[in-house]
């Protein structure tokens, strides 16, 4: 059964093309998407495709069934993103609270969700007292663990006590903003979407340099852009620190208890896994309290990359820390021996690949040679970023080797341009120099757990690259990416085109 049928969009439902989606070839074939990918458009999906690029980010609702069939896969596809307006509730919601300790952030949080039916789960806090009493002024319905299961047991307990359709759970020290379920709670008309996620953001104000800097950028901040989440795509994961879910999408257990940290992207791949859909919405905000101690900010990172390796024994080959390949590794190398000539030779020979791959797509060698460019660049952003955070100590040497060495001077290129281009981008209020000793901090603290994890583990899953070879190169993946999508897309249409 297509999803089409199975999770038909309702009459009204607004989408609009997502901003990493183009069109080529009269509106033929798209690129875009969650993963990346190349897709094949039918002849009657082309219209509701030249409507959506027409009306632009304020979207389009279909009004045909066609239009529905074709809005659910680009929307499936990442093609397209919802657009649903915010609706006043009030909203059939139960907010879940895991706390240990920390009364005071709870108390903010209650104050933060008032009027809502709550849920507040003491995760055996040594003291349990001052939980207990803020609960109780807050009319919050409290449950307490005997011992400490960690927080996926918490967020457990709370969910199998949820009698509303929607439950949203919120870390104790979050604080979501006014009307931020008039944003979320419309994307459940969807009925594909069994989880949203709002944009988590740190308190403002405070002058401290490490303040400053989670402004810009916070482990828990995704970002301006909404999202498809899913691994592979743009955003890969969304935190639970606050995130709206559906109560009937949800096993029992919803959450690996297993798991003390990672459970948060261990649930959302989970979900896709079983046919659902997750989403990013940074309309709805959420504020949190930020640990702004340098050692313990440090230590939270380093916990983070500990996850890495129970995720990719429960994932494997999902946190593989670069999938280049080969042939946009034969380009980097001779772009970094100081070859462009020869560079340019090879780019244009794997165009040339794969513009024969997509010969049966209505589509020029313009296609081919922004596909081969855009994985270069790809490529050389992603062994950047595993330099700086997976495999930290080479990066390290690499910075240290830049000023004597070419090959060394165009690594180090690829670990900082995009941290340069990041801090252009977003103009935080910390200068240059500092911002980039903090990333390079971070990323050394999140992979040095990484290291300590597959060590333990000994596992070389989280620090092995996925090379692709030469006859699974990009051009083959996006051939065939590109048949597969646009068959399923024809079949859900029962179309020919």
């Amino acid at each position: 059964m297509s999803a089409s049928s199975r999770f038909p969009l309702p009459p009204g439902f607004p989408i609009a093309l997502d901003e990493g989606t183009s069109l080529w070839s009269g509106g033929r074939v798209a690129t875009g998407g969650a993963p990346w990918k190349v897709v094949r458009l039918a002849d009657a999906a082309r219209p509701h495709l030249a409507a959506l690029a027409r009306a632009g980010g304020g979207g389009l609702a279909a009004s045909s069934p066609t239009g529905r069939a074709v809005a659910r896969l680009l929307l499936d596809h990442g093609l397209a993103r919802p657009v649903p307006s915010p609706r006043p509730g009030p909203h059939g919601v139960t907010v879940v609270i895991p706390a240990y300790g920390r009364p005071d952030e709870l108390a903010r949080c209650l104050a933060a969700v008032e009027g809502m039916p709550v849920i507040v789960v003491d995760d055996a806090s040594p003291d349990p007292g001052p939980l207990r009493r803020a609960a109780a002024a807050a009319g919050a319905r409290l449950v307490r663990h005997p011992v400490n299961r960690g927080p996926a047991a918490a967020r457990n307990t709370g969910l199998r006590l949820v009698e509303t359709p929607i439950a949203a759970l919120v870390d104790s020290d979050c604080r979501p903003d006014p009307g931020w379920l008039d944003v979320l709670v419309p994307h459940f008309d969807d009925p594909r979407v069994a989880a949203v996620a709002p944009r988590v953001r740190p308190d403002p104000g405070d002058p401290r340099l490490l303040a400053r800097y989670e402004t810009a950028r916070s482990a828990l901040d995704m970002g301006v852009r909404p999202a498809l989440v899913r691994p592979g795509g743009r955003l890969g994961f969304v935190p639970t620190a606050t995130l709206l879910v559906r109560v009937a999408a949800v096993t029992d257990p919803a959450f690996d208890e297993e798991l003390r940290l990672g459970e948060d992207v261990d649930f959302v791949w989970r979900l896709g896994d079983r046919g659902w859909n997750v989403r990013y919405e940074p309309a709805a905000r959420v504020a949190h309290t930020a640990r702004l101690d340098p050692v313990e900010w440090a230590r939270r990172r380093h916990e983070y990359g500990t996850s890495a390796a129970d995720l990719a024994r429960r994932h494997p080959g999902r946190l593989a820390p670069a999938r280049p390949s080969l042939w946009n590794l034969a380009v980097l190398g001779l772009l970094a021996r100081g070859r462009p000539g020869l560079a340019a030779a090879c780019g244009a020979a794997a165009a040339a690949l794969l513009a024969r791959r997509l010969a049966r797509l209505p589509a020029d060698w313009s296609l081919a040679a922004a596909i081969v460019g855009k994985g270069v660049l790809a490529d050389a952003a992603a062994l950047g970023h595993a330099l700086r955070r997976e495999w930290w100590p080479a990066g390290l040497l690499v910075l240290a080797a830049a000023p004597r060495r070419r090959t060394a001077r165009a690594a180090a290129l690829a670990m900082l341009a995009p941290i340069a281009l990041e801090w252009l981008r977003e103009r935080p209020d910390v200068d240059p120099v500092r911002y980039t000793a903090l990333r390079l901090a971070e990323d050394v603290a999140y992979g040095s757990g990484v290291t300590a994890a597959s060590v333990r583990a000994r596992s070389s899953a989280p620090l092995r690259p996925d090379v692709r070879l030469p006859d699974g190169l990009s051009a083959t993946r996006a051939a065939g990416r590109a048949r597969a999508a646009g068959k399923r897309l024809r079949s859900a249409l029962r179309i020919s085109g």
